[in-house]
Parts: C-alpha cells; structure tokens; sequence
C-alpha cells in the first residue's frame, strides 16, 4: 500500500493513507513510501534510494510539475513562518503545527510522485545497502553532539576562532549526512548539518561524548590496502608503509619517503616507478573493474568516468563501501548497548563509549578490521574529548 509519513521522528509518527491521516496507531500493509522514518516497519521500499537521492522537484513527472510546485510554496511559506517564530521543528511534530487539509493535499501529491518513480525507476542492485545506512545515518542524527561551549569560547582570542565559535553556537548539534552527493558514494553534510566533516582539528576539543570517552577506529593505509585486496593480495600485518619501504623499495628509503613516494606514484598515470608498478600492479585493477566508459566496483557501485579517473573512483569508491560496511555491521552490534555510533569522517569512525563496556573493545575491532578481502590492519585510539586522541597499541 501507497503511503507517506507526515514527520519522521519515533515521537510524531504518523501516516498518511488512502485519503486518510492516521496518528495513533500506524496501519498493517504499508508497503511503499518516498523516504525512511525509523518508526516504520520491516518490508517497507524508499523510492528516494531509486533516485539517488534525487529531491521531489527534480523527479515529478510532467503532469505533476504545476500541482506540486503550488503545494511546495505553501510548504516554504509555513517552514519560513516556523524559522521566524523559532519554532524548533526537532523538537515539534510537524503535523501539529499546520492545517489537516493541506497535509492531506501534501500528501497526495507526493503519493503520486512516488508511484511515479516505483514504475519509472529501475531498483538499484545496492538497495539493500543503501537502506541500512540510511538507518544508521538516521539514528546518528538523532542523536545530539555534546558541544562544549565554553570550551570552544577558549579560540575566540583569534579571528578564526570567533567565526567558529559563531558558527557552532548557531548551528544544530546534530549531524546530517548526505549518501547520494559525491560520485564515490563518500558521505558529506547537508546545509543544516553540524559541520563535522570540515572540523578544524584546533577546535576539535569542544566535542566530548556523552558516555565516558571516545573510541576512534581507521584503517592503517586503507586505500592501498584496498588495492591489494582487488588484486588478491595477501594484506601485510604491519604498517603498510613500513612493509613498502622494507619489501617494495628494498630498504633504500624511510617510511615517511617510502609513504610520499607510493602515493606520487598510485593516483597519477603517468607517473613511471618500476618498483611500485611490480608490487601494486594498477593496470590489472583498472581492467578488472572498468570498461565502456564507468567503472563497476567490487559493491557493484556504477560511476561514469574516463580512463584518466578510473584508478581513482575504483578505489576510493571500494574503500568508502567498505568502510560504510563495518559501520552498519558495528552499529547492529551495538544495539542494545549504552556506547553508540557518534559519528564518521570519512574512512573514521568515533563510537561514544561507556567505561563499563570496557570488554567490547576487542570484538569491536576484530568486527572492524575483519573484511571480505581478510583483516585489514586498524588503528585504535581513546579520548576524553575528541580534541585529545592518542592512539593505543591493539595486537589483532
């Protein structure tokens, strides 16, 4: 059955149904809607994930356009009404604050709209993938940043610190991820988003959890340790760019010389390095995984590219998939759990944990670490705000 969600906060759930709203209690048989609330049931389908993300506007058919264009304005007249009164819509069921008709004219239109992208679209071969990220990224925004304000008042001395100060004290303390707005599949924030992903590390102490401490887990080298794994390569225990300098480059550079020289060399094409060429054999990843002009990646992710990118978004995009992978896998496994997902930048992942489940440490990072393509090497570091992060020594 066709229908739409009026909010999707656990809180306000509420539907709308054949003609009809529903606050109370959520109808049996809800089978298709346009986006995610986590009040819903298994079995329901999202023809936001056929869309990549597309918004309403951009997928109306034809026939629709006017109808939705005059309901849209009306939405924005009562959403600017609501921002110059602070209305606070995180904190208010949105059903409660207009009128039962025009929800119910809402609705419909974007019933159909939906109905117009299930028989439109074709089901993307990572549906289920996309579904249950949107289910972590949601619950991650639920759940607010523990800002500390006078500890972020401590920059205003510079001019810089003054901007972010203003910034944050502004913003919401809540983080909103967006999946569809880089080709790689990379998350970045939406506009209302708290700015985590372009954080100066100098603030970064104003973060602290809301349990105990924070728990950050990365892999060591994970880009080349993906290219080894499409290659299906066996995946050093050590730091990569030691095993580069010892085994790749003889021992004739230091690791830090033996990281610059890899990373030179991998990304750009026409660079000629005999020794990386024999141990990270590029060519044989670009042909695996590129033809016709996109790349089809191991997570059966479809990017459109030249011979030129291909290397690139063949690997970033693998090593995003991954990553986004053990999140959802430890996210499941945190269920139930006081400690929780706070938040990733990009191939990190920040868990705010709770001393007393201490003895999960070790199968966090055994799940982290463990792939489909063997263990990759993880790094795992504890701090009391997010500012002070030192790595610990964890034997896999």
């Amino acid at each position: 059955m066709l229908f739409q969600v009026l909010d999707n906060k656990i809180e306000c759930a509420a539907v709308y149904l054949n003609g009809e709203l529903y606050y109370e209690q959520t109808p049996a048989g809800l089978s298709k809607t346009w986006g995610y609330a986590p009040y819903l049931g298994e079995g329901v389908e999202y023809a936001s994930l056929y869309c990549d993300g597309k918004t309403l506007e951009e997928v109306c058919p034809d026939h629709l356009k006017d109808r939705h264009e005059k309901i849209s304005t009306r939405l924005k007249s009562f959403l600017i009404s609501f921002s110059e009164s602070k209305i606070d819509l995180t904190k208010n069921c949105f059903f409660d604050l207009v009128p039962e008709r025009f929800l119910k004219e809402y609705c419909e239109i974007k019933n159909q709209i939906t109905e117009y992208v299930f028989n439109n679209y074709e089901k993307p071969k990572n549906y289920q993938f996309l579904l249950e990220l949107t289910k972590v990224l949601d619950k991650i925004n639920k759940k607010e940043l523990n800002v500390n304000l006078k500890q972020a008042s401590k920059h205003m001395v510079t001019e810089k610190g003054r901007r972010f100060y203003k910034k944050i004290s502004k913003t919401s303390h809540n983080i909103c991820y967006d999946i569809f707005s880089t080709k790689t599949g990379r998350l970045t924030t939406k506009k209302n988003s708290f700015p985590i992903l372009t954080l100066d590390k100098e603030f970064r102490a104003a973060l602290e959890p809301n349990n105990d401490l924070f728990v950050e887990l990365d892999y060591n080298a994970a880009e080349l340790r993906m290219l080894l794994a499409l290659l299906n390569q066996r995946q050093p225990q050590e730091d990569i760019h030691d095993w580069n300098a010892k085994n790749v480059y003889r021992g004739l550079v230091t690791r830090d010389e033996a990281k610059k020289r890899i990373f030179a060399w991998l990304y750009n094409p026409s660079s000629k390095d005999f020794l990386s060429s024999r141990a990270y054999k590029r060519d044989a990843v670009v042909q695996k995984y590129y033809s016709d002009g996109q790349v089809k990646t191991f997570f059966d992710r479809i990017i459109p590219s030249d011979n030129h990118h291909a290397l690139n978004y063949i690997i970033q995009s693998s090593t995003n998939d991954l990553f986004l992978r053990k999140m959802i896998e430890l996210d499941h496994y945190l269920k139930d759990k006081k400690s929780y997902i706070a938040f990733s930048i990009h191939d990190s992942l920040v868990i705010d944990f709770a001393k007393e489940e201490q003895n999960l440490i070790s199968e966090i990072t055994r799940i982290f670490s463990g792939t489909n393509f063997g263990d990759f090497k993880a790094n795992l570091s504890i701090g009391k705000n997010f500012g002070e992060m030192r790595k610990i020594k964890w034997e896999q």
